[in-house]
């Protein structure tokens, strides 16, 4: 049959194909860093990078893309292990800003779904859910109507709630709406029920059609947008996994590489018993060769971004200690991931130094750890057993877990081996009230959203563009971009640069930035193709992928960069822009952080 053939490379193909045999234009994958939208650690979906779009903001390449998006997810990082919980994946999109809506969204997706010449999927293994409605919005039986009118049964169209079929805002505000979910039976050798239950697991998520139709503010109100918008999104290992047979994406080629070299460095070659743990370390390295091999880079470290790469990292290798996998592997991983990849991605191949050299060094930094971590548990055990007790308590689990990195497994099997067991429950509950209290903190930290604070991060975002070239002017002509961020509170900015500059060169930086500011330039937005864009002389990221059309935002006669805005009108709106630090980003990379006053 056509859809065992299809696999990673193809499925793409095809998808991008279809739309853009519907009049879509292809997008180049952002990256997983986001540049200018403080509610999110990474790229969680294709969502992300178009905000200002869905919000109005014309595109270069028109109403209608399609794109093909890695994504990093990690709010259900403990499902991972599971047939189809990922936190690295490819998100399959298309997007319509202000043109079509419901009624083409979910025909196309019908139609590429079941359609011979494309996926050819059995049409009475698909069910699909749609918003029930409530207070803020209607039920969408808008939605439910096409869906049965295209031949998806009455019981196969479930009505559910917000919690599951809501998309957005990515913050507390922001572009979100109503969406329509579609899943497939995933048994070849059993028939669907006739009634779909969202529950059951042989029923996988592959599809979400998101239909925005509202801005949440920040008094919580849903307010009608101006333009109404269309973000799907698919995820193609769940996809390839049902279109080969199989019941997990691990069994595809987006992970069959991993797992053998996993089976291999473990001597063994069935895990099945570990088969959880084979399936984290594959998927957290996967993560984590992606992350260091993104074109805006963080390297492992306590807080933000690198604080979750150094999680993906240290998780991974406990749980290859566990299988008995010796010092040094986690680059042998990357490489696996790196050759499934290198040709779709190839940055990852050119980076490929650099990842395994940031893994080895973590690797062995957190082998050090270990040691220590041992060591307690040799302390608490022995304490244990001489109070004559069979139980390690709870605390002392917990605190081998948080402060050592030992997952409870693993301090389960140490205390079996001393004829210990462990109050797991009560380390249960001290990990829930840590959760708790680590997703509060996470959510008050990331709490705002990009569009509540637009002119705040407009004005940073063309004070941006002015550093640049200040640095360029005041300190180094070679001087490049390597990635910003941009909140409604600072900017940072990292560039290549080799020494801390001294207390002088950013005093002349900044004095630079605000004789700019002061001339009140005109910011001119330009369209033109990326290379007539760099043959001008403006400013691109480095090893960021563009699309064939862009803007270029052009200040006065001072700078000029590919950049798809928003800007400010002219430079005078800036106010006083000061640099509250400089300091190292990476090997070779200098971070400036700065505020406007």
């Amino acid at each position: 049959m056509m859809q065992e053939k299809i696999g990673l490379r193809k499925l793409r193909k095809l998808y991008v194909a279809f739309f853009e045999s519907k009049g879509h234009k292809r997008l180049e994958p952002a990256s997983l860093i986001p540049e200018n939208d403080p509610s999110v650690l990474f790229t969680t979906a294709g969502m992300h990078p178009l905000v200002p779009f869905l919000l109005g903001e014309p595109h270069p390449l028109g109403k209608r893309l399609v794109d093909v998006q890695k994504c990093i997810r990690t709010g259900d990082i403990d499902r991972v292990g599971n047939e189809t919980h990922l936190t690295f994946f490819e998100m399959l999109g298309n997007w319509s800003l202000g043109d079509y809506f419901k009624k083409e969204s979910i025909s196309w997706s019908w139609e590429f779904l079941t359609d011979k010449e494309w996926l050819g999927l059995d049409p009475e293994r698909i069910a699909v859910s749609v918003f029930a409605g409530d207070s803020d919005a209607p039920r969408d039986s808008e939605a439910a109507g096409i869906w049965h009118r295209l031949g998806v049964p009455a019981g196969r169209i479930a009505y559910l709630s917000k919690e599951d079929n809501w998309w957005g805002p990515a913050g507390e505000t922001g572009p979100c709406g109503p969406d329509s979910e579609i899943f497939y039976w995933k048994l070849d050798y059993e028939k669907p029920p006739a009634v779909f239950d969202p529950k059951n697991e042989n029923w996988v998520e592959i599809w979400n059609n998101v239909f925005m139709q509202y801005n949440k503010t920040r008094e919580g109100r849903y307010v009608p947008l101006k333009q109404k918008n269309v973000d799907t999104g698919m995820g193609v290992e769940r996809v390839v996994m049902v279109l080969q047979g199989k019941t997990n994406v691990f069994e595809t080629e987006a992970f069959e590489p991993i797992i053998r070299a996993i089976n291999d460095l473990a001597g063994s070659a069935d895990l099945k018993d570990n088969e959880f743990a084979v399936r984290v370390i594959a998927d957290h390295l996967k993560a984590a060769t992606f992350i260091l091999g993104d074109e805006r880079a963080v390297t492992p470290s306590n807080v933000d971004q690198g604080y979750i790469l150094r999680r993906f990292i240290r998780r991974a290798i406990r749980y290859g200690r566990m299988l008995g996998i010796k010092d040094g592997f986690c680059t042998k991983i990357a490489d696996a991931a790196i050759g499934i990849y290198k040709d779709d991605y190839p940055l990852m191949k050119q980076k490929s130094k650099f990842i395994k050299e940031q893994l080895r060094i973590e690797e062995e930094r957190f082998n050090r750890t270990i040691e220590k971590g041992l060591n307690e548990f040799g302390k608490v055990a022995g304490k244990t057993i001489s109070k004559e007790l069979k139980e390690l308590p709870a605390d002392a689990a917990f605190l081998l877990f948080q402060s050592y990195g030992f997952p409870i497994e693993m301090t389960v099997e140490l205390a079996k081996e001393k004829g210990l067991s462990v109050d797991k429950k009560g380390f249960e509950g001290l990990y829930r009230k840590h959760q708790e209290i680590s997703r509060k903190g996470a959510e008050q930290k990331f709490k705002g959203g990009l569009s509540d604070e637009s002119e705040k991060t407009t004005r940073l975002h063309t004070a941006t563009h002015i550093l640049n070239e200040a640095l360029r002017k005041v300190i180094d002509p070679e001087i490049r971009q390597k990635g910003s961020n941009i909140n409604s509170e600072r900017l940072r900015f990292d560039f290549n640069f080799e020494r801390k500059l001294t207390g002088e060169e950013i005093k002349r930086v900044e004095d630079e930035v605000n004789r700019v500011i002061s001339l009140d330039l005109p910011v001119e937005r330009l369209e033109m193709s990326p290379e007539e864009a760099v043959e001008k002389g403006a400013q691109s990221e480095f090893g960021a992928s563009y699309p064939s059309k862009v803007f270029v935002y052009k200040t006065g006669g001072y700078s000029m960069e590919i950049c798809m805005g928003p800007h400010v009108k002219s430079t005078g709106e800036l106010g006083r822009f000061r640099i509250i630090k400089e300091e190292s980003s990476a090997a070779g990379v200098r971070r400036i952080k700065a505020v406007l006053e």
